[in-house]
């Protein structure tokens, strides 16, 4: 059974093709097939988009949130940390 010739595309048409996935709403795998492409390849094209778009920045309310659960978590580190040495010291106290 012969192999099938390996199709490129441009970047514009892999643009197209993300726009469509992203302006319709429909499924990645109705929009494969209507523009005969294979799911996986059109998947990793949305995907590599997504990827390549800038972040939007941090409100004020999210930036003191985050700031907040960073102290938490070290807070809980620490606290863990504590708790393994306290446990370590009284396993070998009981033997």
């Amino acid at each position: 059974m012969p192999r099938k010739a390996r199709r490129t595309f441009t970047e514009e048409f892999k643009a197209q093709a993300v726009n469509v996935v992203k302006t319709s709403g429909k499924p990645v795998s109705v929009v494969a097939k209507e523009l005969d492409l294979s799911v996986n390849s059109l998947r990793e094209w949305v995907l590599r988009a997504e990827a390549g778009e800038p972040k939007k920045p941090l409100e004020l309310s999210e930036r003191a949130e985050l700031e907040q659960l960073r102290k938490d978590f070290q807070r809980v580190k620490m606290e863990r940390d504590f708790l393994k040495k306290a446990a370590a010291f009284f396993a070998k106290e009981s033997k």
